[in-house]
């Protein structure tokens, strides 16, 4: 009976020269391990694995090196080396839902923003909520180099604890002295209102989010007003995640109601929540866009080839995703912000779902 066990390679004098290392936990293979194959120092491997040779190393050592690496599969610890000196390489992004086809094209955007220098990890919960700053405190203790937040509502930032270089994302309506790049949704929320004045809807429905965001608020807020200074009157009584069932169902519950008030157009807060009207909407027998209007907000890729096409604001999201990385990279660099609080333009783009609605 032994006390306690002990793995050693064995190895054969000719056929495998590698010399003994100490085992290491997991058999993880070090630099030390690379330099002994190499012959070499581990400072050399350092500077090999972390591309820094030029006028430094020999070509004939990169070789080796190159090849003991290969030899020995060994991956270098980068959040290891890291961390040792106070921070890593790793910039978080939270976001309600990276699901959705925008977040897609949000994520793209900082992608080309940060590059090969920064890995990028996301942040998520449940389909359209957003993580809780317990899960980012979590996170944090990876020592990121920094923060992108989208979508943030007040309450979310004011429980955060310090979390070095922060930028946040479509933040409308929110106070923080961190640098923003958000989307002009209230200007965008007015031109739907008076889009849908333009066709003669009088009273109109409006599907929101639950997530509790401030751009959601800033949205309805804006469309309300709109409405307000066009005569419409807006009902707005139903919120759902950002999913399409949810929204599918949503409206199935509330269109008996609505459509006794008159609702001749269903204004949602996002595309997502769009479509489960468009659905629902099919199924139940509803014209589209002769009985009911239906609006959305992101442009989402299906909503040009959805049946009717999807009238929508467009909302920038790849540009926000590369405005926001490089707005973090400024501050990782110690460097001014020039526009803290830039500001992307949203458009309004008219398809099927509304065209010749109420007006006929």
């Amino acid at each position: 009976m032994f006390a306690s066990h002990r793995y050693y390679r064995c190895m054969h004098p000719v056929t495998d020269p590698l010399p003994a290392f100490p085992a290491t936990s997991a058999g993880r293979v070090t630099a030390a391990m690379v330099a002994a194959r190499a012959g070499v120092s581990t400072a050399t491997v350092s500077l090999v694995t972390n591309g820094k040779t030029t006028g430094r190393v020999s070509a004939e050592n990169i070789a080796k090196v190159e090849d003991a690496v290969a030899e020995l599969g060994y991956v270098v610890d980068g959040l290891g080396s890291s961390l040792a000196k106070g921070r890593s390489n790793i910039v978080i992004l939270v976001a309600p839902d990276v699901s959705n086809p925008f977040f897609a094209k949000v994520i793209a955007g900082v992608r080309e923003a940060i590059g090969d220098d920064y890995q990028l990890l996301l942040s998520v919960t449940d389909a359209g909520l957003t993580p809780s700053p317990a899960d980012v405190r979590n996170l944090l203790s990876l020592r990121p180099a920094g923060l992108l937040v989208d979508a943030p509502s007040a309450q979310f930032l004011a429980e955060l604890p310090s979390a070095g270089p922060m930028v946040l994302l479509d933040a409308a309506g929110v106070v923080s002295d961190a640098p923003s790049v958000n989307f002009d949704v209230a200007r965008g929320a007015e031109m739907l209102a008076d889009h849908l004045a333009s066709l003669g809807h009088r009273t109109v429905a409006y599907l929101d989010s639950v997530t509790g965001t401030e751009t959601f608020r800033v949205r309805k807020e804006a469309f309300c007003r709109g409405a307000a200074a066009h005569g419409i009157r807006v009902v707005a009584d139903v919120a759902t995640t950002i999913d399409m069932g949810a929204s599918a169902q949503a409206f199935a519950r509330a269109w008996p109601a609505w459509a006794q008030t008159g609702v001749s157009a269903v204004v949602c807060c996002t595309d997502t929540h769009a479509y489960g009207v468009l659905q629902e909407a099919r199924v139940a027998r509803i014209e589209v866009p002769g009985q009911l209007a239906v609006t959305g907000f992101d442009d989402l890729p299906f909503s040009a080839t959805s049946n009717p096409g999807l009238t929508t604001v467009h909302l920038p999201a790849g540009e926000l995703g590369r405005a926001a990385g490089r707005q973090l990279l400024l501050l990782l660099a110690g460097e001014q912000i020039p526009r803290p609080g830039l500001t992307l333009e949203s458009t309004l783009v008219i398809r099927g779902s509304t065209a010749g609605s109420a007006a006929d």
